[in-house]
């Protein structure tokens, strides 16, 4: 039996990957270079599913996926959160002390600037973090280091020399769980759920204001709202938001036909499980 594939952005080894693993362990992971193929990927239906992070707590929300989901056809089914963790590797028989340049993505070099700091190391920038570690144990250097989540170490046969460098160890990426399926089939009644959805507003005065009203007289609670533009056209604001609950509840479904009315695009992208993870402490 051919095993389900799963497509995540990256290099093997990356954190999508670790989050592949640990929430669909029954799946391939399927290495991406870049989120339009690994929503492609989807898609066209190499891959069963997709693990697409969106945000993360310290960096903020992740550049151009908001500008593709609206765009690809897939439906979201599931959320899972990834408290992330960094890894200082080298090749084998390299000393701390031996390390004078420190590679990986931005991103993960300002999350880990006080160990960076502390060697007195020189920074490069990387594609991503498994890429770095990739290029690591495929071009050996005794004065260099990679950061990057443990699995990559073990891939690509580093060595690592320093733990959970990350300087908030509060540190989490969440994760969008995608499908092709048009219709999937709905969550459990039991679990609370959250609705993904966009929409274009009217050109109309207050149209924002006067779309937005139907969630608080209802009591519906908007857990997320971001704007973003459609390509070069500054008029044409576009809605990222989440809602609390189903469409079929009434206070959600009353909320949404009055943003129907003042919305000149309205599209539910999914309707999935909240992940307990939102719960906790």
């Amino acid at each position: 039996m051919t095993k389900r594939r799963i497509a995540f952005q990256g290099e093997l080894g990356a954190n999508s990957h670790e989050a592949c693993s640990t929430y669909y362990p029954d799946y391939e992971p399927v290495p991406c270079a870049t989120f339009e193929e690994a929503f492609e990927a989807v898609k066209t239906g190499a891959c069963e599913l997709g693990m697409i992070p969106v945000e993360n707590s310290i960096a903020g929300r992740v550049a151009d996926v908001h500008h593709l989901l609206p765009s690809s056809g897939l439906k979201i089914i599931g959320e899972r959160f990834k408290p992330i963790h960094f890894q200082l590797m080298a090749n084998p028989g390299v000393a701390l002390e031996d390390i004078k340049t420190v590679a990986s993505m931005p991103i993960a070099l300002g999350q880990c600037r006080k160990t960076i700091r502390r060697l007195k190391a020189r920074t490069e920038a990387a594609g991503d973090t498994a890429g770095a570690a990739k290029l690591l144990a495929e071009h050996p250097d005794p004065a260099k280091a990679a950061i990057s989540p443990a699995l990559a170490a073990e891939i690509y046969g580093l060595h690592i020399l320093l733990r959970d460098i990350e300087d908030e160890h509060s540190n989490t990426t969440r994760f969008l769980v995608m499908t092709a399926d048009p219709s999937p089939p709905a969550p459990p009644f039991t679990a609370p759920c959250i609705t993904s959805f966009v929409f274009r507003v009217r050109n109309l005065p207050a149209a924002l204001y006067k779309a937005m009203g139907g969630f608080a007289t209802n009591g519906v609670n908007i857990s997320k709202l971001e704007s973003y533009m459609e390509g070069a056209a500054w008029s044409a604001t576009f809605f990222y938001a989440e809602a609390d609950g189903r469409p079929e509840d009434r206070g959600l479904a009353l909320a949404f036909e009055e943003l129907r009315f003042f919305s000149e695009r309205f599209e539910i992208l999914g309707v999935y499980p909240a992940d307990p993870f939102r719960t906790r402490g």
